[in-house]
């Protein structure tokens, strides 16, 4: 056996330790035995009646008129194969998925401190959490994973590839990430081997830290545009083709960017950004481009990096191409700790006054953020993740403004919300996070709550990876159509279900983003209910409550 361990592709305990449940497959095995719900070779077709309230507001009084809408949900229940083609295939967050998925894949066991490790999926919520489907005879609740309701890909079935500005090699840029444990390296690295190298990327210097330009040597030639458009739209076709493919996720998890300037007549409708590419314009950013090009190629498109790639015109472009579209941001650990801290307090009548967070990061993300204009696009999406929770208590008091890099700037009742991150590089792809929230409580109390966490950003972000990508082809096979209408239709392109994974949500314009991690589980939970005839979660127990 070589030192490399290339010698040794798969674990030596391979199917002598048991599957972990979060990367078992199991036959669907739900049926819903409703006048709602029928079951065909294809489709689950559902009956749903959407509630809701109408509220017109006259002299302070509140009319409330209840509102519903019968819809029918067509769910294709063959399961397309599916390709995840990543950009930025090696840095840190893409080369820890594909050994993820290739550990789980090939079950390779490895050794820490602690013992014999296997592979799972835990983090994801599809393969490792659940919803209530109900209660059974004696009232006691009947959870299932929430990759059990309707029919998913398998994480291990997704074929990988993508591209990246650096042609490391997958295996070299598992490792130059270092991220995993040794022993587990050890062992994935022939099948990281066979990855090959990223496809070459885009790079347009003016939108990433200038402290990247070392890591740029896999690039597509040249400095036309529309040329390196219609290079990713072949190589979106080739690889789709290569590997017989139903559906390719096309995902953005590069460096985050600047933010892009809205300019009119430039990328403000999809006329004018195709133009714009056509013309090279400075301000189309490759992440645009790439966005462009899976739209046109009719894949579905993520955004998990904060800057903002969905210009006006790429939205646009989505509606009119009917392609699917879901950003922007990861959402990991500081920031859904952040949601369920900062919705905690107000719905228990505590107000907010100031919420600071310092993040320590020293992988390339943080080298890469270390630059102002691409703190910014971060420090945007970050200090938006509280403002509807406190906006619902706007009657009460004032909502909070978002505050400038390490400034203070609150006014009257307005509380602060500040963000700074510092790169460390001794830290490594393990990141600090400390959040402060001071708050007044009872008769002008004062309360403190001071939370450090520490985590790998890589083993967060992975599983989010996954369950977007998931979630997006499901959601390719979802039709709906409101009820006396003859043809079933595609949803809408922006995929605003995918929020709870995203910081900063994109939603259908004109429409108000929801950050409560709460009420975004909640709306999965209830539409994935709503496409088997299911009402959703009621914590009601009215039976319980009555004699």
């Amino acid at each position: 056996m070589s030192a490399t361990g290339y010698t040794t592709p798969d674990s030596q305990l391979e199917s002598v330790v048991p599957v972990h449940p979060t990367s078992e497959r199991r036959p669907h095995a739900i049926t819903v035995q409703s006048e709602n719900t029928s079951y065909s070779d294809d489709f689950i077709t559902a009956k749903f009646v959407n509630r809701g309230s109408s509220v017109n507001i006259v002299d302070g009084q509140y009319i409330v008129k209840p509102v519903a809408q019968e819809y029918e949900l067509q769910t294709q229940r063959k399961v397309s194969k599916t390709g995840l083609m990543m950009i930025g295939l090696g840095g840190n967050n893409g080369s820890t998925l594909c050994a993820t998925i290739l550990a789980n894949r090939h079950q390779i066991t490895w050794h820490t401190k602690e013992g014999i490790q296997t592979p799972n999926y835990i983090g994801s919520l599809l393969r490792a959490s659940t919803f209530s489907i109900g209660a059974d005879a004696t009232g006691q609740d009947i959870h299932v994973p929430v990759s059990d309701l309707l029919p998913m890909v398998h994480p291990n079935d997704l074929v990988l590839g993508g591209w990246d500005i650096s042609g490391v090699p997958m295996d070299k840029a598992m490792s130059r990430s270092k991220v995993l444990d040794y022993d587990l390296q050890r062992q994935v690295a022939p099948h990281m081997a066979l990855l090959g190298k990223p496809l070459p990327s885009i790079y347009y210097p003016d939108f990433i830290a200038a402290n990247q330009e070392t890591r740029a040597d896999n690039l597509i030639p040249g400095d036309d545009k529309q040329e390196h458009l219609e290079k990713i739209r072949g190589d979106i076709r080739k690889f789709k083709q290569d590997n017989q493919l139903d559906r390719v996720i096309v995902f953005w998890t590069a460096n985050t960017e600047r933010y892009a300037d809205i300019i009119p007549g430039v990328n403000d409708t999809a006329d004018n950004l195709l133009n714009a590419i056509k013309a090279s314009h400075a301000e189309v950013s490759p992440s645009t481009i790439f966005a462009v090009a899976a739209i046109l190629e009719g894949e579905p498109f993520i955004n998990g990096a904060p800057q903002n790639t969905f210009v006006p015109g790429a939205i646009e472009l989505a509606e009119r191409e009917k392609s699917f579209i879901g950003g922007d941001d990861l959402k990991s650990g500081q920031t859904k700790l952040k949601s369920v801290l900062a919705e905690f307090l107000v719905n228990a009548g505590i107000k907010p006054l100031s919420i600071a967070s310092y993040n320590h990061l020293g992988n390339n993300d943080g080298h890469n953020l270390s630059s102002e204009r691409q703190f910014k696009s971060k420090e945007i999406s970050k200090s938006s993740v509280v403002d509807d929770m406190v906006n619902a208590n706007r009657l009460l008091y004032k909502a909070p403004e978002v505050g400038e890099k390490g400034v203070a700037i609150g006014k009257g009742e307005h509380p602060d919300h500040i963000v700074v991150i510092k790169y460390v590089p001794a830290v490594g792809d393990s990141k600090r996070a400390i959040d402060e929230y001071y708050s007044e409580i009872f008769c002008g109390g004062r309360s403190t709550i001071n939370i450090f966490n520490e985590c790998e950003d890589s083993l967060l972000a992975t599983p989010l990876i996954l369950d977007l990508a998931i979630l997006a082809e499901l959601l390719t096979r979802v039709q709906y159509r409101k009820a006396g209408e003859p043809e079933f239709n595609p949803l809408y392109s922006v995929l605003s279900l995918l929020s709870y994974m995203l910081k900063a949500p994109l939603v259908k314009p004109g429409t108000e983003v929801i950050n409560s991690l709460n009420r975004q589980r909640n709306a999965l939970e209830a539409f994935m209910k709503a496409c088997l005839g299911l009402e959703g979660s009621s914590d009601l127990l009215l039976s319980t409550r009555l004699w």
